[in-house]
């Protein structure tokens, strides 16, 4: 798979930004369900995607893409809540900005690393014409 070592490199960055978010940004007085969908989300489905990506297989470039996609608008959000004044600090800013920059690499070249196993796969061939039916070899 084409890309693959730029895949899986954006995944590593994306769960270690994860994992410094959780433990750094996050208040542990929060409920606990929600942590254990942060950790789900942030963490353990980069893991999984870059262990797919890892064994080769074509269609986990456009989950990469799919997933990117959420991750940046999550990003954006952030960033424009923090600069808009609200709740945040330069940590979580420069977590947000780290992890959108990751996000955008996933979605460029996720796409492209899908669209060339897509290329790379084709159509087999060209298979022989069907055979003329009995019904079309009768005299008129």
């Amino acid at each position: 798979m084409p890309h693959r070592r730029v895949l899986l490199l954006a995944l590593l960055t994306l769960a270690t930004v994860g994992v410094a978010t959780l433990l750094l940004v996050l208040s542990p007085a929060a409920p606990r369900a929600p942590h254990v969908l942060w950790w789900l989300f942030l963490v353990l489905l980069p893991l999984g995607l870059a262990t797919v990506i890892f064994m080769r297989r074509g269609w986990a470039a456009m989950v990469c893409v799919a997933y990117g996609t959420i991750g940046l608008a999550l990003d954006l959000a952030t960033v424009v809540s923090i600069l808009g004044g609200r709740d945040g600090s330069d940590l979580a800013l420069a977590l947000s900005l780290v992890s959108g920059s990751a996000n955008f690499v996933l979605i460029v070249f996720g796409g492209r690393a899908f669209w060339a196993d897509l290329e790379r796969r084709g159509p087999q061939g060209s298979r022989p014409p069907n055979p003329p039916s009995p019904s079309s070899s009768l005299p008129d």
